[in-house]
């Protein structure tokens, strides 16, 4: 993950999803909640199923994602108070203990540990 300047903090966290998706719902949601309160931050979740969030899911995803045509969903992207965008995680299209386990891994990383304390200071 990016270092970011030190006067910069977590200013939101954004999954990109669909309802339908178990990688997403609950795994994902339950996940990206935890973070979010861990980070201090208010959680967004743009539904690519819902016409007036798709637009801003397709356009995150493509500026700051994994894109391609047909993306893979969750994807995962923390906002930062100087503007800054860092994709944190993307699902796995293998079955859901894959992306279970990028979900524990990046809750138990050093960075999100480092972004966690820059939201505190």
């Amino acid at each position: 993950m990016p270092s970011r300047k030190p006067t910069s903090r977590p200013r939101r966290l954004t999954i990109v999803l669909a309802q339908w998706c178990p990688h997403c719902v609950p795994l994902s949601v339950r996940n990206g909640t935890r973070l979010a309160a861990r980070l201090r931050v208010p959680l967004r979740i743009l539904d690519i199923d819902r016409g007036n969030q798709v637009k801003l899911a397709d356009r995150m995803v493509r500026a700051h994602g994994d894109a391609s045509p047909d993306y893979l969903i969750p994807q995962v992207f923390l906002e930062w108070s100087d503007g800054k965008v860092d994709h944190l995680l993307t699902g796995f299209s293998e079955q859901v203990p894959r992306t279970a386990k990028a979900w524990r891994d990046l809750l138990a990383s050093d960075w999100i540990r480092k972004a966690r304390a820059r939201a505190s200071s």
